[in-house]
């Protein structure tokens, strides 16, 4: 067993048994939901707090790091605007295509850039998490807008909700808390790290609920077309483009890492609410999930 298997193994395992627990509908259909809320809003905002404005930033090549992965997400994003009239699928459907595409699942990638390389890669993670979230979520409100299926009137919510969104706020508070020289005083930042703690074994099992087995009998052009991009094309690029810029190797497992992440779950949520294809971001989130269990471990090992 190779050393990034040995790493990315129990989270894996994590998300199984996620997925296990969903099947057997325990410990109830109404635990899960407020629990996902729980760890959105509070401990996962907690662990990149508590990461932001403690650790050494300035030893991040964070120009590189944006370049690489921020480069690739715009780069595929204006092609996938212009392949849409060849891929031929509807308005609905494409933008979860596009959701599938260019998210990432935030839990997956700072779990794992910590197993492969402890506290180091999990600032790396965390900054690279400050530079995508905010960019991933304009695209794809975006693309709901300029396809149609949002409707005026809820425009100025998506914005709000961008503008509130706890991981943008939690990234903001600890860079500010760096910067200024105060960090996190007496014992706040051993009760914020701890409840940062629980963050990533919490979320992975609750990606493995949100899975939909059911959703992987739907395999059509948005499907493949998605699935290509996500888990082989973006890692592809971001892998050359971090090799080009003269990445440590850190930094390019973690950009390799965040390149090749499955999709969010989170997508399920804003394809309903926003009027996209939920079925089709069900079948890309847990095919994906799924496929990345071989993908991921096969891109860090080609790297290393």
């Amino acid at each position: 067993m190779t050393g990034v298997e040995s790493a990315l193994g129990p989270l894996f395992l994590l998300i199984l048994l996620g997925a296990v627990l969903g099947a057997c509908r325990f410990p109830g259909d109404g635990f899960w939901p407020p629990l996902e809320r729980l760890i959105y809003f509070m401990l996962f905002p907690a662990m990149l707090v508590s990461t932001l404005a403690t650790a050494n930033v300035a030893e991040v090549p964070m120009v590189r790091v944006a370049l690489a992965l921020l480069g690739s997400m715009t780069l595929f994003a204006l092609l996938l605007w212009r392949w849409r009239a060849r891929l031929g699928l509807e308005a609905a459907a494409f933008t979860s295509v596009f959701q599938g595409a260019l998210r990432f699942n935030t839990y997956v990638g700072v779990a794992g850039a910590a197993a492969l390389h402890g506290t180091t890669g999990a600032t790396v993670a965390a900054v690279a998490v400050a530079l995508m979230v905010p960019v991933v979520n304009v695209f794809c409100v975006a693309s709901f807008v300029a396809a149609g299926t949002l409707g005026s009137s809820s425009v100025g919510k998506s914005l709000t909700a961008l503008i509130r969104n706890p991981l943008i706020l939690a990234c903001v508070v600890g860079i500010a808390l760096n910067l200024s020289n105060i960090g996190l005083p007496g014992w706040s930042g051993d009760a914020i790290a701890l409840l940062g703690r629980a963050a990533l074994p919490m979320g992975l099992v609750a990606v493995g609920v949100a899975l939909r087995p059911r959703a992987l009998m739907r395999l059509d052009r948005g499907v493949w077309s998605a699935n290509l991009i996500k888990l082989a094309l973006m890692p592809a690029l971001v892998l050359g483009l971090a090799i080009l810029l003269g990445l440590d190797d850190i930094s390019r497992d973690v950009v390799l890492l965040f390149a090749a992440l499955p999709t969010a779950t989170s997508a399920y949520i804003l394809a309903r609410q926003l009027g996209g294809d939920a079925e089709l971001m069900a079948a890309l989130i847990t095919g994906q999930t799924l496929l990345a269990m071989l993908t991921l471990p096969a891109w860090l090992a080609l790297a290393g």
